[in-house]
This record gives structure tokens, C-alpha cells and sequence, in this order.
């Protein structure tokens, strides 16, 4: 009894060290990899990457004259925010004409010619899709408020429920915009009716039951297909269309405010079954595409902030999909700086376990949207951060300047341009402004970090770009963040890192240690210590039959350890900092950076990994 006792007790200190949280494996079936599995994508905010015309604003041109950075950088693809023709009221998620170019950003030559550019250089073009609402000044919307078929139908219009003591219209029914506290639903004096608005009271909702808009919104999608697009990312899915009855929506708190967005559950606005089923029609219409033109994989990418469940039911099934991958936006919804290692593993663990059979995960930790990784997380967590996105099994997303570790930009109230921001009001308007993140691409010191020949760039740029710019990064002879970048880019082009099973542990709440391995192949360890006090990792009880040493494959810039060096795993016999971290090769991998990140294998080691507990037992 007391050895039972004592194994039992030593059973529980053991599973309160080492947590072996989750493992996966890539299910490909024995196919080759497509290419957007095998790849990063790089989303460019078109105003804020490069001016060529000195008007202050970036531009198509622009993007083509810096093309080859994103060869050197590694990437593979790169996502455009809409360029289409729009008054700009949402800075381009307000489209007056879906198949134009707005003349800021260029024209359709100037977008044919960067797609040629960067289809020289080996990569892919993917265009947002704002297909849930247009500008309030599209032809469609102006011919529908003045009755003319079959525009009419084109848009969510509904009676008032009636007037107030004053005579004033009462809207159908109690929902919110998205975008502030004010009611989803704008009168229109001329029409005598209201219509529906999910975001911005210029953004008007387009009606999906009629078959005119569904009809019309396919000849957008296959006009993008002909331009040789290579894929889209399809905006602001959940909201594409509403519940039948348009009923009032039930309040979380019958106590809290009735005028806020946060306070009702959107049963009625969002996820309905109609809008997966229009979902699945355009897939097809792209698979359908492809197959017909016997092209490469054009990618369909849908947007959802919403919950885990009806996120992952953006994906379809195999016999009826739906994207490709829909956003995983869970690392920068549910994570801060306040997260430890077991919440980092949960939300890791969680869409990897409860993602689709053989569907394809992906990552998303930074976008226009929201803080940047530097300002959400700190700043020594950036490389953490990219190492994360893009060792881990799937697709990683990177939002530009995040490889540099680009910050936040504190914008005045007067200098505020964000629809968003502006509706809050000056005592509100920075925690809820998107500025901060928009902000231009900080390429050298120069003036306006090179981003901009203007006096004025439409955003102001950071004050740290003299220090903090791509120049200094690639010119200098430490490790910079572009560095360890590019070379965890390089890493995402070799087997292990694509194919490879998945393994996490939380040896404490600071540490996070994840494998990726393949037959065959080198393994590749990733530690990461994200608390705040240096730590002394036991990789050999973490990590059973490793070899006695590993090499250094890259390392955060605040780490002790240096590429190539190498490390005994047995035992506490190095340091970590605190928010550092390490990939490590069971062979010591060459990388050739001058030729488009080629990787190439000085060793084959195999190493297979089992769980400690099988090995004690």
C-alpha cells in the first residue's frame, strides 16, 4: 500500500511538471501539399505599404516597386485590404463599384501589372471580398431608394414599427450596428422605409434572398477569377444574412443598456443556416473555376469574429466545403499579455481539436483590425509570437510590419480618421480606434520612413522609425526580428515544418515546448519561455529519446543562444530569458537565404518522440 501510495504521488507530481497537452497530425492522405498550405501569407493595408506617387497614400505602384521584399522575406502570398472604387468613408470596406479600382491606389493595369510582378517572383495574389454590404453611393443602392427594379430588392428595407411622440420612425426592430451604440437601421425620407446597416450607417446591407444580388455578386467573384486572382478573403461572413422573422434580439443583461452591441446575442444577425449555404454556392463557383480552367487552387479565406463553434463550421465538410480555412482569430481574441503558458495551449489545442477531419489549420496574430503583436503582447514577444504562427502545423497570416516588430501609433484625437474611433467620441475613441495598427510601413530613417515622399502621410508615421525600420534590421550585424523571420520563413519550406506531427507541452505556467516531426526527417523543437523570469528548461523530461545535443536552427534576438550553436538536453544545462525563445533541430539545418530561403538537410537524424509516461511505464 505505501509503494502504491508513493507511485500515486509520484504520478501527481509528474503530471503537475510535465503536461503533454495535445498531439496532431497532418492529414494529407499521401498528396502533396497545395500551395497555400505551404506558405505564409502577408496581408499589406494598401494605404499604409508604400507611396509612388507622393500623394501620401500608398498604391498598387507602390506594392510593385517593393515587391521583392516579400521574395527576400520568404512569403509566399500576399492579401491585399480593398482597393476597389469607394468614397472611403471605412477607407475602402465601403464599395461603390466592386469590379473598379479606386484612383488612389491605382488603376486595373496597375493591379495586372503587380500581379505579373509578383507572379514573377513565385507569388500569389488574394484580394478581399466585401460581399455584406456597399456604399451607400454605389449605383445599386441610389436606384434602389428611388424604386427602380429590380434594385428595389437589392438591399434589407422594412417599415418602421410604427412612430414616437414626436412623429419619428421607429425602427423594425431593436438591433445594433457593430460599429457603435447606435440602432442597425437608417430611415430613408424618400423610400419611407428603413434599411439595415450592420456597420456604418453609409454601408448599407445587401439583400442575399434576392436572386439579382446573388447573381450579380458571382459575376464580382468569377470578374476577379479572370483577372488571374489567385484567391479571396471574404469580409465579415457571419453577417451576410438574417433571420427570417427579423424579431427582436434577446438581451444578455435585461439589466444593462439596450443600446449596446455587447449586450444582445445575435441569434438574428449572425450565422445563420442560408448564409452557410450561399457560402458552399460560391466555393463551388470557385472550385468550378479552377477545375474548368485547369488552373491552380484559386483560395477561398472567409472572416468570422464570432464563437470557436460556428468559426469552425466555415469550413464546410468534405463532400460540401466552404473555405478553404476560415480565420483562426482566436490567438489575439482570447490572449494578452496577461496570458500564461496553459492559456496559450488551450487556445492552441483547442481549434486544433475541434477542427473538421483533414481540414487545414491556420493563424492569425495581428491585422488591421486590432493591436499590434509589439503593443498587445509587449515587445519582446514578437519573435515568440512569429515563431508560433509559423512553426506551428498550418497556414500562418502575417500583417505587415509585424516582422519588424512595427508598435502601435499613439494618433491624436484631431489626426483620428477611423470611422470606428470617430463614432466613440474624443474621451473613447483610442481604445476603440484602428489607427494605431494602420499606421505607414517603416522601411529606413529617412523622412516619413521612406513610405512616403508627401510632407503628410495620411497617417501619421511612428516616432520610433528612425530607429525601428526594415534598413536598420537588415544592415545590422546582430540578430534583428526581420532576421529571425526570414528565417523561420525559410524553415516553413522544409517537410517537418509542413507535414510533420504536432506535439505541445506546458512544463510550467512560463513554458511552452512544441515538436514538429517527420519520418525521416530532422525534428525541430520549439521552447519558449513567456514569463518574466529566466528559466533553466529540462528538455530530456520534457521530450523523451532526443539526442544529448540539438542545434540552435534560430533564436528570439533577446536570447543568450546563437544560431548553430549547440545545446545538451540533458538536464538544466542552459538559460532562457524571459520572453525568448528557441528552434532547435535534431541536425544542424543549412539554410541558403540568398536563394529564395532554400533549406537544405547537412544531416538526417530520425528521432521519434514518446510521451515520458510511456517510457516509465
Amino acid at each position: 500500500m505505501l509503494k502504491l501510495l508513493l507511485l500515486n504521488n509520484i504520478l501527481l507530481l509528474f503530471f503537475a511538471t510535465i503536461s503533454i497537452t495535445s498531439c496532431f497530425k497532418i492529414q494529407n492522405d499521401g498528396k502533396e501539399l497545395d500551395w497555400w498550405q505551404k506558405t505564409i501569407i502577408y496581408q499589406v493595408y494598401p494605404r499604409s505599404f508604400k507611396d509612388s506617387n507622393g500623394d501620401g497614400i500608398g498604391d498598387l505602384k507602390g506594392i510593385e516597386e517593393v515587391a521583392d521584399y516579400f521574395k527576400w522575406l520568404g512569403v509566399g502570398a500576399v492579401w491585399l485590404n480593398p482597393i476597389y472604387k469607394s468614397p472611403m468613408v471605412d477607407f475602402g470596406y465601403d464599395v461603390s463599384n466592386f469590379t473598379q479600382i479606386h484612383k488612389q491606389f491605382g488603376t486595373i493595369n496597375d493591379l495586372k501589372s503587380l500581379a505579373k510582378k509578383l507572379e514573377s517572383l513565385g507569388i500569389k495574389l488574394i484580394l478581399d471580398f466585401v460581399p455584406n454590404h456597399t456604399s451607400d453611393q454605389s449605383v445599386w443602392f441610389k436606384k434602389s431608394v428611388h424604386g427602380i427594379e429590380p434594385y428595389t430588392e437589392y438591399y434589407v428595407w422594412k417599415e418602421p414599427k410604427g412612430t414616437d411622440e414626436n412623429g419619428k420612425p421607429i425602427p423594425p426592430n431593436n438591433w445594433i450596428s457593430a460599429f457603435d451604440v447606435d440602432p442597425a437601421w437608417t430611415y430613408n425620407e424618400k423610400r419611407k422605409k428603413f434599411y439595415l446597416h450592420h456597420f456604418h450607417s453609409k454601408m448599407p446591407d445587401l439583400n442575399y434572398k434576392s436572386p439579382h444580388v446573388r447573381k450579380e455578386m458571382e459575376n464580382v467573384i468569377l470578374f476577379w477569377l479572370d483577372a488571374d486572382i489567385h484567391g479571396l478573403r471574404v469580409d465579415a461572413v457571419p453577417y451576410l444574412i438574417e433571420a427570417e422573422d427579423f424579431g427582436d434580439e434577446e438581451l444578455i443583461d435585461e439589466n444593462g443598456s439596450k443600446n449596446d452591441y455587447s449586450n444582445l446575442k445575435h441569434s438574428k444577425t449572425m450565422n445563420q443556416p442560408e448564409t452557410y449555404e450561399l457560402l458552399r454556392e460560391w466555393r463551388k463557383l470557385v472550385d468550378d473555376y479552377t477545375a474548368e480552367n485547369n488552373s491552380e487552387t484559386r483560395v477561398f479565406i472567409t472572416e468570422a469574429y464570432t464563437d470557436l463553434e460556428h468559426t469552425l463550421k466555415y469550413y464546410g465538410t468534405p463532400e460540401e466545403p466552404i473555405a478553404h480555412f476560415p480565420f483562426n482569430f482566436e490567438l489575439i481574441t482570447r490572449l494578452d499579455a496577461q496570458s500564461d503558458s496553459y492559456d496559450f495551449a488551450d487556445v492552441i489545442n483547442k481549434w486544433l481539436k475541434e477542427m473538421p477531419e483533414g481540414a487545414w489549420p491556420n493563424w492569425v496574430i495581428g491585422n488591421h483590425d486590432r493591436k499590434r503583436i509589439a503593443t498587445l503582447f509587449g515587445p519582446e514577444m514578437v519573435d515568440v509570437l512569429n515563431t508560433m504562427v509559423i512553426i506551428l502545423p498550418g497556414t500562418g497570416i502575417n500583417y505587415y510590419g509585424d516582422e519588424l516588430g512595427m508598435e502601435n501609433t499613439f494618433v491624436r484625437w484631431d489626426q483620428t480618421v477611423d470611422p470606428q474611433g470617430l463614432v466613440l467620441g474624443k474621451k473613447k475613441y483610442e481604445s476603440g480606434s484602428r489607427d494605431g495598427a494602420r499606421t505607414p510601413m517603416q522601411w529606413d530613417n529617412t523622412s516619413n520612413a521612406g513610405f512616403t515622399t508627401a510632407d503628410k502621410p495620411w497617417l501619421p508615421v511612428n516616432p520610433n522609425y528612425w530607429k525601428l525600420n526594415l534598413k536598420n534590421q537588415q544592415e545590422c550585424n546582430q540578430p534583428t526580428h526581420v532576421k529571425v523571420y526570414r528565417k523561420l520563413a525559410a524553415a516553413m519550406k522544409h517537410p517537418t515544418v509542413q507535414k510533420g506531427d504536432f506535439q505541445i507541452y506546458t512544463p510550467s505556467k512560463s513554458m511552452i515546448v512544441f515538436t514538429r516531426t517527420l519520418d525521416d526527417n530532422p525534428t525541430f523543437i520549439v521552447v519558449m519561455n513567456i514569463g518574466s523570469e529566466s528559466v533553466q528548461p529540462d528538455l530530456s523530461s520534457v521530450v523523451s529519446k532526443l539526442p544529448d545535443e540539438v542545434y540552435v536552427y534560430t533564436a528570439s534576438i533577446n536570447s543568450e543562444q546563437n544560431e548553430g550553436d549547440q545545446l545538451s538536453t540533458n538536464g538544466k544545462t542552459f538559460w532562457m530569458r524571459p520572453k525568448s525563445c528557441l528552434v532547435l533541430t535534431t541536425s544542424n539545418i543549412e539554410v541558403n537565404l540568398s536563394e529564395g530561403n532554400n533549406v537544405q538537410c547537412s544531416v538526417v537524424t530520425i528521432t521519434i518522440l514518446t510521451l515520458i509516461i510511456n517510457s516509465v511505464i
